[in-house]
């Protein structure tokens, strides 16, 4: 069971890393600016360090399933659910870099009509499910953490650039960034 589901995340990595190759060609042509293109590669490292600590982890504990991994992987699959609601209502615009298009309204559909960032939400819940859904209680803290910090540093280079560049402020200021409250109209 455990091959089969780190595969599955490998996989879905891949596919979204296309997706991500082919949104930036497009929008670098369309006169996209990239920002955070310092911190972006320990971006990249810290969810690479993430696979490679799951298995490691996972494999040294048997890779048995957490006795709660009915509910954990139904969790998973919800947060699956929100990731391509994203990713769909993005479109173009999705990315794993930082790439803001000049003057473009930034899109207020689907969980964005909530959220700021229901991206990054699925990455912090997916952090904790992952690894507990087989027991890989210290991959769960340290990326957890980790990635705590890399938000923090993300988010505030992405917000200026989108403030800076589109309508972002006057369409976001009121949304909560992580959990949703009530829909703004």
């Amino acid at each position: 069971m455990f091959y089969l589901f780190f595969l599955l995340i490998v996989i879905e990595r891949l596919v979204e890393l296309t997706i991500a190759k082919r949104n930036e060609r497009t929008l670098k042509a369309m006169g996209a600016k990239e920002f955070g293109v310092r911190h972006y590669r320990w971006l990249v490292i810290m969810h690479v360090l993430f696979l490679f600590s799951f298995a490691a982890e996972s494999l040294a504990k048997g890779a048995e399933l957490s006795p709660w991994w009915p509910l954990l992987f139904g969790l998973f699959v919800a947060v699956q659910g929100l990731r391509f609601w994203t990713l769909r209502s993005l479109g173009r615009f999705w990315n794993t870099k930082i790439l803001v298009l000049p003057n473009a309204k930034v899109v207020a559909k689907g969980p964005y009509r909530w959220l700021r960032h229901p991206n990054y939400l699925v990455v912090v819940l997916e952090m904790w499910l992952i690894p507990l859904m087989f027991q890989a209680y210290g991959t769960a803290l340290i990326f957890s953490a980790a990635n705590a910090v890399m938000l923090a540093i993300r988010i505030d280079v992405e917000e200026k650039a989108l403030k800076s560049l589109t309508n972002y402020a006057d369409q976001f200021d009121e949304r909560p960034r992580f959990l949703p409250l009530r829909p703004v109209k």
